[in-house]
């Protein structure tokens, strides 16, 4: 794994998981908890420890953030059906998570 890839993988999983925490309902913290194990399968877990700067509280931010951080792990050799099948994860724990 490059270098750039791990940098991504990284910055993917902070996102998914802060999107856990910040998480408004118990159901879509799970949610967002599956799709991040959903993103260490794709990896073989090869997955890396938690980005340790803070990222954004804004629910709407990050999920920007972690979109298109998934989207740009098919540069890398992540399959693009696999990644829609994450994108589509993450779309349904923030329909979970809507207030």
């Amino acid at each position: 794994m490059l270098l750039a890839h791990a940098a991504l993988l990284t910055e993917a999983r902070s996102y998914i998981a802060a999107l856990a925490d910040n998480a408004k309902t118990l159901e879509a913290s799970s949610a967002y908890d599956l799709a991040l194990i959903e993103l260490d399968w794709l990896h073989g877990d090869h997955a890396f420890a938690l980005d340790a700067t803070s990222p954004p509280v804004d629910r709407d931010v990050l999920t920007t953030l972690a979109t298109s951080a998934v989207e740009r792990l098919t540069t890398h050799g992540v399959d693009a059906l696999h990644a829609e099948l994450l994108l589509a994860s993450l779309e349904g724990a923030r329909a979970l998570d809507v207030p």
